[in-house]
């Protein structure tokens, strides 16, 4: 599960709007501030499907912090949109891995202090295999 910031701007007619920082591209809007998230989880997943399609990576989730002073995301708030983003990489393949023994314990250690966060060693391989990805 990635949890992506969005900014979130309600305007003077009661109407919202905002966008995710971190996905260039993808915006979303409500009548209400409820129809505005609403469409940010929708807008997210056709968004992340697109750049799937095309065969380009996903974006990795990043800090809202980071655009706190960003002059397009002043006077709004933040929320953190979770999508399920495995489903845009393709079915599960199953294969044999050889690892230091030391090593496949430090990843067990890691995953069983926050099995939300990984799920299992797989969960944990993959976004250790996808952020590596991300930085070269």
């Amino acid at each position: 599960m990635y949890m992506y910031p969005a900014y979130i701007h309600e305007d003077d007619d009661g109407t919202a709007s905002g966008f995710f920082p971190g996905v260039p591209g993808c915006y979303f809007a409500g009548d209400t501030v409820e129809e505005c998230l609403a469409d940010a989880r929708m807008a997210l997943d056709a968004h992340l499907e697109f750049i799937a399609d095309n065969g380009d990576s996903l974006p990795e989730p990043t800090s809202a912090k980071q655009y706190w002073h960003d002059e397009d995301c002043q006077g709004g708030v933040w929320v953190l949109v979770d999508i399920d983003a495995t489903k845009f990489e393709g079915g599960a393949v199953r294969f044999n891995a050889t690892l230091p023994n030391l090593l496949l314990k430090k990843i067990d250690k890691a995953v069983d202090a926050d099995s939300k966060k990984f799920g299992s060693r797989s969960g944990f391989l993959a976004q250790a295999a996808r952020a590596m990805l991300a930085h070269n």
